[in-house]
């Protein structure tokens, strides 16, 4: 609670006989303001300021400037935001954890009190991304892929199990109960947040920010969550406040209901095309108007979750009698749901269907008009109706082929084109190849000749078959996007019922798992009698944890691996998931595309993209008829029907002692102490080098000279080029590492997992297979030209970035638009600063990249208005100089800088935003910050 409270807003509520302190919006519409028509989120976030208001952080002023939101433009007025909690995921948790302990060990080294060290804040970590579908296909998978993920990560786990015991309220969720975004809906999340103060029991709105970027799944249920940085949320744990930019918020009404047979995935793919359109970077998007009580809770939070798909940091649904029914069903307490109710209600939260708030843009869609869709097959954005997938593929595939004119020999095709990684082609192509043959495999084509390229596979069974390109060679049900939605899990699972009743199968070169959210799901799926239909369709569980979505999708089938590899063929993934990214699924899958759960199993029935569902058979019965999409799609009534299976004791019984573990957990080995013993010879969890010769007092900040650029990069880079994910590759620096330190290639495991180590996480760094750099034509991957060695060599970049710390040469990026996109990923921004990146000049930037790199003591800059790398006629193999950083010691934000590249000379825009930002990058870093001020 703050200590001041200017506008006496402070107050109690009574609910069931229990007292609650409130600080009352109203309290402001006394004042004069128009509460009643400002956002939801932005109430939320008024109520935020008023409760914190301190006369520092949060003055008077910034009340008044986000009450009179909308009177007049405040869109450059930094507040700060003060999250009731912080949720972490594995990957990134652990090297938030890691940095924590290191801070601990860095206070006690400057004499300071290491116990100060401790989340401020609750601070809750899921681990749901370590498990890997190295098991699939029968009713082993489950338990051999547990068996393996705690082989391959038990240092990680003891590591985690230390924090438990040595931070207070810091709790950790164990392996193989779900993924963070589906228990935070379910279980963690409480909408109202209560918490005991002096004289009694605060209520207030549950608010809190996440190291994955689809923290928003619950802005379904109106809480105000959003993806941040791992060093971000470190400063939150440790009682900071997040500085942001009041934001524009978009209205986004709806009206109408959804059509029969379409899905809340068509829903939330029809939304990301729009949103990405309009463009909503950095803004707050807001559900309202008469269709929102039309959108079950599961599907405001399938649109929620998908928000980083479209940029926005949140995409908020209010609290209505929706959210109340979705908190009964999953074991909420009666008395906390009336306190919910009875909050809203009184502080304005509550949804009015015919309330048109004051929004700055407005975005309208008749659900009705939903259609079918899926996207792919690079960018989640690039939405396919359904009826045009077959087509849209054709179009594409040539830009995934390798020397197209031979390897689609016989395809009335145009010359491949080449799309630089950062820029991957849309379904929007110019149709090159419309009148192409069917490449469906084991089919002839219309014109009775065999596909192009067929390659021959003798499976283990004994079963041969062909794979061509646009094979599905993995069919995924999985991530937290649509796991977390009964009604298209119950349909994916009905789908599969009817098909194997008709005498359908799988594919057998389709690698097929089921990777739920929770540990509901799969009782659900039993009490239904659903398991056994979708198993024979080989839909076996494998986990609970991302999987597939995050990269750790396993090995193809070994046999269709190779004839992958020698056919040199573009084939496909189709998953549940939220993330398509060239490279993320699985480095052998060049085309992934997002779907419906009932669509991930009708494309396993068929095994290629290149088949029109709506008019092609899925394949033949047993009758030896043609079956069809159509045949076996569930009826709204027939999904209906079994959605009473579930039931409120699922969830109670499911997260009792959700905390505990089971005996696998329980008996794992736990270092005690209140400092951390780090191991010289582990290679999963290091002492970071950010703290080396710190002193109590920054150094100045300086100008940059005598620079080189490191990479040279085109539009949409995202995050996952950038940042070090997915499996390691056996002739990276990484590997060489592991090598070096004795760790057999099997052993290996996935950049994910060893995030808690930066030497291997500097090595992945711009290492993704698909990154191309400009700097290095005719590569693609983590190369670059390095500048210090006669003829500047192509070579790793990793090897480059050592020679050039060696010699004291700082090095910069140039980049595109979008810079950043994609997953919240701390990495990205602390391998940049470990490779000796001083700066990075790009066109635009995604928010949570562009705050990371600052939170690591990397200045962002943007290239002016109108002009980019290649209008300034920049090559990437200049010198260059920038000048007027130094402007920063004064205190203020200079709004531009000079920089030199060569004999080109143009100010660049300084992206520090706020003064809070201004004071990480003058202490090198978030981390520093936050340590000088505990110590001083």
């Amino acid at each position: 609670m703050g200590s001041i409270d200017t506008f006496k807003a402070k107050g109690s509520l009574q609910v069931a006989g229990k007292s609650y302190a409130i600080y009352r919006l109203d309290a402001l519409s006394d004042a004069g303001f128009d509460i009643a028509s400002l956002p939801y989120s932005l109430k939320i976030l008024l109520e935020n300021l008023l409760r914190t208001e301190n006369g520092v952080d949060i003055t008077a002023d910034d009340i008044r400037a986000l009450a009179g939101w909308g009177v007049e433009s405040q869109s450059e007025r930094e507040i700060s935001f003060t999250p009731a909690r912080v949720v972490l995921q594995d990957f990134t948790g652990v090297p938030a954890v890691v940095d924590l302990a290191a801070m601990r060990e860095a206070m006690h080294t400057l004499r300071g009190d290491a116990g100060r060290i401790n989340p401020l804040a609750p601070v809750e970590l899921v681990i749901d991304h370590s498990v890997i579908v190295d098991a699939f296909g029968d009713e082993t998978a489950f338990d051999r892929n547990i068996t393996i993920e705690y082989e391959r990560n038990l240092e990680r786990y003891q590591f985690l199990r230390w924090g438990q015991t040595a931070f207070d309220d810091f709790k950790v969720v164990p392996p193989d109960t779900g993924i963070v975004h589906q228990i935070n809906l379910e279980h963690l999340s409480r909408v109202v947040f209560t918490h005991e103060v002096e004289g009694g029991t605060a209520a207030y709105p549950d608010t809190c920010v996440g190291t994955d970027s689809h923290t928003p799944m619950v802005n379904g249920l109106g809480v105000v969550a959003w993806g941040v940085g791992g060093i971000e949320a470190e400063a939150a744990m440790l009682g900071q406040p997040i500085s942001m930019l009041i934001p524009k918020v978009v209205g986004f009404k709806l009206i109408g209901s959804l059509p029969a047979g379409t899905t809340a995935t068509d829903l939330v793919l029809t939304i990301t095309e729009m949103l990405r359109e309009h463009r909503v970077v950095g803004k707050f998007v807001e559900f309202y108007g008469p269709g929102v009580a039309a959108v079950p809770l599961a599907n405001r939070a399938t649109i929620g979750n998908m928000s980083p798909e479209y940029g926005s940091t949140i995409a908020i649904f209010p609290i209505d009698n929706v959210t109340l029914r979705y908190l009964e069903l999953t074991g909420r307490s009666s008395d906390h749901i009336a306190l919910i109710e009875t909050y809203a209600k009184q502080q304005g939260l509550w949804h009015d269907p015919g309330l048109e708030p004051r929004y700055s843009e407005r975005l309208e869609l008749d659900l009705s008009t939903v259609v079918p869709s899926i996207a792919g097959p690079t960018r989640p954005q690039d939405r396919i109706s359904l009826t045009d997938a077959k087509r849209a593929f054709r179009r594409t595939l040539p830009a995934f082929v390798s020397e197209a004119p031979h390897k689609l020999k016989g395809y009335d095709v145009a010359v491949a084109q080449s799309f630089p990684a950062s820029d991957p082609p849309s379904h929007e192509q110019p149709e090159s190849f419309s009148d192409a043959p069917n490449i469906n495999n084991d089919r002839t084509s219309e014109g009775g000749e065999r596909s192009a390229n067929p390659m021959p596979v003798l499976l283990g069974d004994g079963t041969t078959c062909h794979v061509d390109h646009g094979a599905v060679v993995i069919a995924a049900i999985t991530s937290c996007t649509n796991t977390s939605n009964p009604t298209v899990m119950l349909a994916a699972a009905l789908l599969a019922k009817k098909a194997v009743e008709l005498g359908l199968s799988r594919k057998p070169w389709v690698k097929t798992s089921l990777a739920p959210g929770s540990r509901v799901v799969t009782d659900y799926f039993k009490k239904a009698g659903l398991m056994p239909y979708l198993e024979a369709l080989g839909f076996y569980l494998v986990g609970y944890g991302c999987t597939t979505c995050i990269g750790n999708s396993g090995p193809l089938i070994p046999e269709v691996s190779d004839a992958v590899a020698s056919g040199d063929l573009s084939v496909v993934s189709v998953l549940s998931g939220n993330r398509n990214f060239e490279g993320r699924i699985h480095a052998e899958v060049k085309m992934n595309y997002l779907m419906s759960p009932p669509l991930v199993v009708a494309y396993a029935l068929t095994g290629t993209m290149d088949t029109d569902l709506s008019n092609d058979p899925l394949g033949y019965g047993k009758d030896g008829l043609p079956v069809y999409l159509r045949d076996i799609w569930p009826s709204s009534q027939e999904v209906a029907a079994v959605e009473h299976s579930i039931s409120t004791d699922m969830y109670t019984r499911g997260y009792t002692d959700v905390f505990a573990g089971n005996e696998r957990w329980r008996g794992l080995p736990t270092p005690q102490g209140e400092l951390f013993a780090w191991d010289d010879t582990s290679t999963y969890v290091r002492k970071p080098p950010y703290f080396a010769e710190m002193q109590r007092k920054p150094a100045p900040v300086s100008d940059i000279a005598g620079a080189r650029v490191l990479a040279k990069l085109g539009d949409s880079v995202t995050t996952d080029h950038i940042s070090p994910a997915g499996s390691i590759a056996r002739n990276s620096p990484a590997a060489q590492y592991l090598t070096d330190h004795g760790v057999m290639a099997k052993d290996f495991n996935s950049y994910g997992s060893r995030r808690g180590n930066h030497e291997v996480m500097i090595r992945g760094t711009f290492a993704n297979v698909r990154l191309r750099n400009q700097l290095a034509p005719g590569t693609e991957g983590g190369y670059t030209r390095d500048f210090t060695r006669t003829g500047a060599p192509v070579t790793a970049i990793f090897d480059a970035s050592c020679n050039y710390l060696d010699e004291g040469i700082a090095l910069v990026v140039l980049a595109g638009k979008d810079y950043g996109s994609g997953s919240s990923r701390d990495w990205a921004a602390k391998g940049t600063s470990l490779l000796g990146v001083r700066a990075v000049i790009a066109e635009s930037y995604e928010r949570i990249h562009r705050s990371n790199l600052l939170g690591m003591g990397v200045l962002p800059l943007q290239f002016p208005p109108g002009e980019t790398a290649e209008s300034l006629g920049l090559t990437g193999e200049e010198v260059f100089s920038i000048a007027g950083i130094t402007a920063l010691n004064g205190g203020g934000i200079p709004p531009t800088v000079k920089v030199r590249a060569g004999d080109v000379t143009f100010e660049a825009v300084v992206r520090i935003d706020t003064q809070t930002e201004a004071d990480y990058y003058r202490h090198g870093g978030i981390m520093q910050y936050v340590l000088r001020n505990l110590l001083n």
